[in-house]
């Protein structure tokens, strides 16, 4: 048996680190393979050459459903053609759409059990067949929308990152053109000063959220212009809330 965990990243300003560490935390001898810049493409080169080298027996850890996958159709499909080959999926982040899961389901299938009387085993037959394929509908139709519910989120974030780029933008523009005013300004940037007020606030917020360093996966060059303070500020802002941890 091998262990492989897969991870990928869609755009040139998500890190790759986080899903590694998450990965290696619970399988230590995982064998990392990692695509970047991938977009919503499933024939990746790093997946590509995994799922032809995989055998049964084998695990493939992801640290969420969206590495898989972000197409919840063919996500499905794969999932279910390297189930039926016998290899085991894990999803740190989703525990529910472990193979496992799947595979228990299948196990609580019941065999009909035959008394001779062709009428009554025929009669019985189909209903346990009924209820078996009914076992199996509702495990499939709860990883697809596991799937599903992925590809909803990627999509959300993704529209949420553009927003962010245009408001920065525009803020920007209306900074340029001297229609934004008001706010306090230190004089001498006196980095022993902290001053708490509703745009740090905000921005630290932000910070947390997208930086690869808190709760995001962004790098720094990349939340500075979403956050939309200078590169001083933004590291004065980082260095205060690792002081408040």
């Amino acid at each position: 048996m091998k262990v492989y965990g897969y991870t990928r990243v869609s755009t040139m300003r998500q890190s790759i680190k986080r899903q590694i560490a998450n990965i290696k935390a619970i399988y230590p001898d995982a064998k990392i393979v990692t695509d970047k810049y991938t977009g919503r493409k499933l024939d990746r080169p790093g997946w590509v050459k995994l799922y032809k080298t995989v055998k049964a027996g084998d695990v493939i850890v992801f640290d969420e459903v969206s590495r898989m996958s972000r197409d919840a159709a063919e996500g499905f499909e794969t999932y279910k053609e390297l189930f039926n080959r016998g290899v085991t999926l894990k999803f740190i982040k989703e525990p529910q759409m472990d193979t496992d899961v799947f595979k228990a389901a299948m196990e609580k299938r019941i065999d009909a059990i035959k008394s001779g009387n062709e009428i009554y085993d025929k009669c019985i037959g189909s209903i346990i067949e009924a209820f078996n394929q009914l076992l199996m509908d509702l495990a499939e139709r709860q990883i697809k929308l596991a799937f599903e519910q992925s590809q909803k989120e990627v999509d959300f974030l993704s529209q949420r990152t553009r927003e962010g780029l245009r408001e920065v933008k525009e803020r920007n523009a209306r900074i340029e053109a001297g229609e934004e005013n008001g706010e306090i300004k230190q004089v001498g940037n006196n980095k022993d000063v902290k001053l708490t007020t509703k745009k740090s606030i905000a921005a630290k917020a932000r910070i947390r959220e997208l930086s690869s360093d808190f709760n995001g996966t962004l790098e720094d060059a990349d939340v500075i212009k979403l956050v939309g303070v200078s590169r001083n500020t933004y590291y004065k802002y980082k260095r205060e809330m690792r002081e408040e941890v």
